[in-house]
């Protein structure tokens, strides 16, 4: 009876964020309030896309989760342990776990240190051996494409392509169980990015235990690369969702997109058939997002999309509407749900 009773008890989520916080403090009393209030749950081998206009949090959430950034209130568990309750010591041992590929390959590498250099460089700060280290690195090398050659090269001397895979195997060279990617194909070549969008992919599939955070302003990326999408807006989840419900169209019932905000970012983005195909035109898609992200040092009183919502009534711009569960792994933020 026990044993068939334990058999339904959903696994712990290997990832946990609850009620995060985070404004900075300026002149005069006045606080940039970045992230409000931010809660979800990523499951083992899970990926979590977060999306999301130019300054809605994305990065700064996801600089919070790594405690690369204090938060001011909330918590963040990965595998059972509290990350936000760690002191100095016990972090540096958890560092190991848990890594980020930044957005800015250029910057990601000091120019005065040679490639090999800054890899080994790392693997020391691990505590890896030089053999440990250097089979490491000849391994993910060969899992990401990359030459020998290149060990020997300035980060000048490479291009983005080459020093964004380079971030992701120095990102990797510990086997972290928890990787938060910061926009990691901004600026890159299409081609690139598709290569890099299949290179994580493979290197995933490798991982026996991981999760990961992708930060993206590509809506059709996130789509095809995730699990699971939390649409990001003035620093709360408006939404979040199956990647698969992105595609959802009005006969799809509950399984699609239902925030106003979610259905004018996917509009958003540019599609092939609104060029080569006449019948479809501006009329047919969804609003497109019109005016400005609200001002991010004062905290609305209702919803914070209010303001360029279609779909906008009276009580949005009075009250936050409550986060909800609106069907199984859908959550959201609207009154009009």
């Amino acid at each position: 009876m026990t044993e068939r009773f334990a058999a339904i008890i959903p696994e712990p989520p290997m990832l946990e964020v609850q009620n995060l916080e985070k404004h900075f403090s300026l002149s005069g009393g006045r606080k940039i309030h970045a992230v409000n209030g931010v809660s979800f749950q990523v499951q083992e081998n899970e990926i979590l896309g977060v999306v999301g206009e130019s300054g809605c949090g994305k990065s700064t959430l996801g600089r919070l989760i790594l405690r690369l950034l204090e938060p001011n209130q909330g918590k963040v568990i990965f595998n059972g342990t509290e990350l936000t309750g760690l002191n100095r010591k016990a972090l540096h041992e958890k560092r190991r776990e848990v890594q980020m590929v930044f957005q800015n390959p250029f910057a990601s590498f000091n120019p005065k240190i040679r490639i090999e250099a800054a890899l080994m460089e790392v693997a020391r700060y691990y505590g890896m051996s030089v053999t440990e280290s250097r089979d490491r690195i000849a391994k993910l090398f060969a899992d990401t494409g990359l030459t020998d050659d290149l060990l020997y090269r300035w980060p000048r001397e490479l291009s983005g392509g080459q020093l964004q895979r380079l971030a992701i195997a120095r990102a990797l060279l510990s086997g972290p169980s928890l990787l938060v990617a910061d926009e990691p194909l901004s600026a890159l070549d299409v081609s690139i990015q598709a290569q890099l969008i299949n290179l994580l992919k493979a290197l995933l599939k490798k991982q026996r235990s991981m999760v990961m955070i992708f930060i993206s302003h590509d809506m059709s990326v996130v789509e095809y690369f995730c699990g699971k999408v939390a649409v990001m807006y003035s620093g709360r989840i408006m939404e979040m969702l199956p990647a698969e419900y992105l595609s959802g169209g009005e006969n799809s019932g509950s399984r699609k997109a239902l925030h106003p905000y979610t259905i004018s970012l996917k509009a958003s983005a540019p599609r092939i058939e609104s060029f080569t195909d006449s019948s479809v035109s501006c009329a047919d898609a969804p609003s497109i997002i019109k005016g400005e992200t609200p001002n991010p040092l004062i905290l609305p009183k209702g919803c914070p999309f209010a303001p360029r919502c279609p779909e906008a009534m009276p009580r949005c711009t009075e009250e936050l509407p409550e986060y909800k569960e609106v069907s199984e792994g859908h959550w959201l933020r609207c009154w009009r749900s």
